[in-house]
This record gives structure tokens, sequence and C-alpha cells, in this order.
């Protein structure tokens, strides 16, 4: 029996309007859905309030237990939901299966937050028990993207549940199936009590309620640097926490003791997986000069034999971007940098949605595809002379997210690292890299730090008591 049926699927009569869910391969709608107003998200966000109560008196294994059966789920309907991954993100099958891994690990993860000790003792001067416990917020906002909408929902989404909390989900309506009414389908079968979890996919208007509502302490936001900020400013005013997971222009350092032949795949893969809209994308591909000419090359050639199609209906390398939008901002970007002087060594064109994997030589700071984050599958590539040129041009920029470095010498790697500000480190290995258990966050331009993994996640979905307790009432000099 399907896991989603549109019939059902949203249970709350929402004011925003009817939205179509396309595919972006064919442009064929492949769902109707109904947005929600700012309205709707007062509503949900109160009724979220009133049931999170009970939920966190629930005994931790009980909780627990509705997150693994959420978890096994994701694999007992992973058929159904591939489909639905592939055909509205337009990700090519094996990214939904990594998807879909990463959500059940998600929330077996989350299960065993629910057991975590909450607390510690504390010495006191007075006769007392003075202890400190972690509580629920009580609801948590999310509002989670279009580039990989399961993994970036239900991260915050278990965590948050686990520890006692309720979920106002605001998912992209580019994929609102697969970042959230998906999830809330899993977690209705997996047990979770009506009006924990409330999924109201939505434009700006709903984002911007959501992060008002007074009813809603705590916001976990994915997405742009730009919206990111207009959203821990909003939370800032309203003395909220708002744990931001924003853009980024990823550097790959390639040092010239590196293996050039097998740098070129994990340097492909960097840059074109899932068309380049992660952001933890290889946007910046640093090469010692030594190896830069034969680099550029080996790159290009690589671009252009992925192919580039209907990943639904073909088996290729690279979907569709998202919607036209973002294509014709991925165009401008690689237009200006040629105009500006950066040679265009492969791709640079496009069929509909289908964009070319593009490499770009001869970059520099002006370069715009080089200087931005492009949110496409574009590698710009460009030389240094040292260590040193390395680490200023890595640094170089408001971004703080990921990091490649690729060398025989993983000390020397590491060394490296300690002198570029970000939040990941991979020594060779790409940028590209998720797991449940990791802690998950940038600095600087790209967000406010791990809040992902483990004790991320006690921090950003719980607060700390401080209690006390004593046999008798205190006494006190008046």
């Amino acid at each position: 029996m399907p896991l989603l049926d549109p019939k059902t699927w949203q249970s709350r009569t929402l004011a925003g309007g009817e939205y179509a869910v396309t595919e972006p391969a064919t442009g064929e709608t492949l769902a109707t859905v109904t947005l929600a107003a700012a309205e709707d998200v007062a509503t949900a966000a109160r009724d979220a309030r009133a049931a999170q109560t009970e939920w966190a008196k629930a005994p931790h294994f009980v909780r627990a237990a509705v997150l693994r059966r959420a978890g096994d789920l994701f694999a007992a309907h992973a058929d159904e939901l591939r489909e639905w991954i592939v055909r509205e993100s337009g990700s090519i099958p094996g990214k939904a299966d990594f998807e879909l891994h990463v959500a059940a690990q998600e929330c077996y993860e989350a299960a065993a937050l629910a057991s975590r000790p909450s607390g510690q003792i504390l010495p006191s001067e007075a006769p007392r028990l003075s202890y400190t416990r972690r509580v629920p917020v009580g609801v948590v906002g999310v509002i989670s993207p279009f580039n990989a909408p399961l993994i970036l929902s239900i991260r915050s989404v278990a965590p948050a549940l686990a520890l006692g909390n309720a979920v106002v989900l605001k998912p992209d309506p580019r994929t609102a199936v697969c970042g959230g009414l998906a999830l809330a389908a899993v977690f209705a079968e997996a047990g979770l009590p009506e009006g924990l979890l409330h999924v109201l996919p939505g434009g700006p208007e709903a984002g911007q309620a959501l992060v008002a509502d007074p009813n809603v302490p705590v916001i976990s936001f994915t997405g742009s640097t730009a919206a990111g900020r207009a959203v821990g400013e909003a939370a800032g005013r309203l003395l909220k926490r708002a744990h931001l997971e924003l853009g980024g222009n990823s550097a790959l350092i390639v040092l010239e003791d590196a293996d050039i032949d097998a740098v070129i795949s994990t340097a492909a893969w960097g840059s074109f997986f899932h068309q380049g809209q992660i952001c933890m994308t290889t946007g910046r591909h640093l090469v010692h000069a030594s190896l830069y000419e034969e680099y550029v090359e080996r790159l290009a050639a690589k671009a252009d034999s992925l192919a580039v199609g209907d990943p639904h209906r073909e088996q290729v390398h690279l979907g569709p971007i998202i919607d036209s939008a973002q294509l014709a901002k991925i165009q401008g970007l690689v237009e200006s940098s040629t105009a500006r002087g950066a040679k265009l060594a492969a791709g640079g064109t496009h069929e509909r949605l289908f964009y070319r994997p593009t490499v770009l030589a001869g970059v520099d700071d002006a370069t715009p595809a080089y200087a931005e984050e492009v949110f496409g599958p574009v590698a710009p590539v460009r030389s240094f002379a040292d260590a040193d040129e390395a680490a200023a041009l890595a640094a170089a920029g408001p971004y703080g997210l990921s990091l490649g470095i690729v060398t025989r010498d993983t000390a020397r790697g590491l060394d490296l690292a300690e002198r570029i500000p970000t939040g990941i480190v991979h020594i060779n290995d790409q940028t590209v890299n998720d797991e449940a258990v990791a802690p998950f966050g940038g600095i600087a331009a790209s967000g406010t730090g791990a809040r992902f993994g483990g004790e991320a996640n006690l921090e950003a979905f719980t607060d700390v008591r401080w209690t006390t307790v004593r046999g008798d009432v205190a006494p006190y000099p008046f």
C-alpha cells in the first residue's frame, strides 16, 4: 500500500492557495498541494504547543520507539520515496538512495538521544541537592530547502521530536512532497501522536510568520546566506535562537604531490554531484601550478564525458537544474566570467533545464563564478605557487563551510587545514560529505556553527534548567 496518498496527505485546509509541484526534467505536474499562509502558521504553532506538553512527559523509550519505527519506514517505502526524490528534485537515483539512507540513520541516531543523560549533579555551598537538566524548548520551527529535501528536513525534525519537542516544518514548495509531506506520512505511520508534526509548504510569507510566532522559540533554517541573514536578524530582535546552515563556496586544494589520476574523479564529484546544487559543493579548485594545465585538461575531459538528462527515465550522471530562475543565475555567472577573461574549458551550454558540467580556467578574484556561490555544476580552477598562497586563497571570501585537501602527506594536509577557517575539513576527499553521527555546520557567512549530530542536537533543541532541592525551607536573615 502506498505511503503517500494525495487525497489524505494534507489533513488541514490551508489558506495559501494551490501550488503545482512540477518535475524539472519534463515540466509535468506531479502533484497539487495547498500552501500555508501566515494564519495557518499561527494555528499550527498553537496546536503544536498544546500537544508538546504530553509528548515531553512521555517516557524516553516511547519517543525512541517512534523514531526507530520511522527509520525502518524510510527503508520499507524506499521505492516509492526514491521516485518522488528523483522526479521532484531532479536527483539521480543514487543521490535519492543516499538521502533515504541518511534519513533512516538520522532517525536511529535521534532515537538514541531520547535516553541520553539529561543533566549533571552540581556542587553547592548550601545544604541542598543542586543539578541541571536539559528540557525541550517546546516547538521547533524548521525551514528547509529544495536541494536535498529529505535530509535537510529530517536532520532537524528527528532530533527535535526525540528530545520531546513538537515541530512545525516549512519545506520549499518545489519539493513539498519529498521534503515535507513524506515526513508527515512516515511519522504518522510510525505512531507519532497527532499535533506534534505540522507540515506547511509555503513561501517567504509562511517562513516569516514561523520565525515571528511567539509559540516557536527555536528556528532551524537551511538555505541561502541572504535569506539566513534575514532569519537571524528577525529572530535576534525577538531573542530567539536561530540555527543557520547557509551557503558556501568551498575550496578543494590540490597540492603538488597529489595523485592526479585519482583526484580528477574526486574533483568532478565535488563540483558536479546533484548539478552542483549542494551547499558544500566544490566551488573553487585551487591547484598547484605544476599540475594546473593537466588538471584543467583532464577535469574538462571528465566533464565532457558525463551524461546529462532525465534521471527518472535515463541512466545519467546529472539531472536537471531545479527551475528556470536558478538556471538563469548559473548561466549569467558563467557568461559574466568568460566576459571578464575566464576560459571556458568545458560545458557552458544547456538544453532546457539540463546544464552541462562546466569547467572554467584562468579565473581570479574578479571572476564572478569563482567569487560567488554558483549553486550549479561549475568548476572554476585557479593555480597557486605554494602552500602559503593556497591557504590565503582558500581563506579568502565570506564563506567558511567545507574544505578538501588532496596530498600524499596527510600530516601536511592537516597542518594546512589549521590555517583555513571552515566548519568541515576532509583530507584526501572532496567537500561534499554528510553522516548522521557527525556535527555539521559552517562559520562566517556559511552559518552559525555545527548544529547536527550528538551533542550539537542537544544544544540546538533543548534548554538547560538549574534546579535545587532542600529538605527544609531555607532560612534568611530577615
